[in-house]
């Protein structure tokens, strides 16, 4: 869903930019009181490395924009909604700056929704699940998180470019919520997928409890 150059009015990239500015800035802060985060940081690494491969695969959508996998409610599972975003931002500015995928004014609002969106959606709503003690309530959430930021985010696209009178906003929600909500189903696989492989190892890099570790 990267929104190109000229496809947003002035008045929403700037707002959006310092909205995101902000947002990097209180995850990097969040991050630096996280004792544990150097051990993770070869799992970032490589997470980051997948979620950006997956989004290379691109859709046409309306208005210019495009769909892909996202990848946000994974990386805020496994590491939190705060280094969901940095990974975010830094994929989607890389993304933006070497293969012109998503425009460079429309840079920050790309990392609100992408970024900032997708990882409090994903991970508040896995929260909610994630904890249980039974696996298959913890797979459903494992699957809703990944459907509904994805959802949460190409809504968040829609809006500004209906702001930005680009598109009607009826026409913009029709067309990016119907292909992310395709889009939704495959990254929901993928999430369970990664994060049942994560659980049944009991891997340190995961930041909610397994159903036997709550019950301990």
């Amino acid at each position: 869903m990267h929104i190109p150059d000229g496809f947003l009015d002035p008045k929403t990239w700037i707002t959006l930019s310092v909205v995101s500015a902000a947002g990097i800035g209180t995850a990097l802060r969040k991050i630096r009181r996280d004792e544990d985060y150097t051990a993770k940081v070869p799992m970032i690494g490589m997470v980051s490395a997948f979620i950006f491969a997956s989004q290379m695969i691109n859709f046409p959508v309306a208005g210019g924009t495009s769909g892909h996998l996202g990848g946000a409610a994974l990386a805020s599972i496994l590491f939190g909604p705060w280094v969901g975003m940095l990974v975010m931002a830094t994929v989607v500015t890389i993304q933006a700056l070497i293969f012109q995928d998503g425009g460079i004014t429309a840079l920050g609002a790309n990392i609100f929704n992408m970024g900032l969106i997708a990882s409090l959606t994903g991970y508040g709503v896995y929260r909610l699940f994630g904890i249980s003690r039974h696996k298959l309530v913890r797979t459903v959430g494992s699957f809703a998180a990944a459907w509904l930021a994805v959802e949460a985010s190409a809504a968040a696209a829609a809006l500004e470019l209906a702001v930005s009178g680009t598109v009607g906003l009826s026409v913009a929600l029709k067309a990016m919520l119907g292909w992310h909500a395709l889009i939704g189903l495959g990254e929901g696989i993928i999430t369970v997928g990664v994060v049942t492989y994560f659980r049944e190892r009991r891997s340190s890099t995961l930041l909610v409890p397994s159903g036997k570790e709550a019950q301990g």
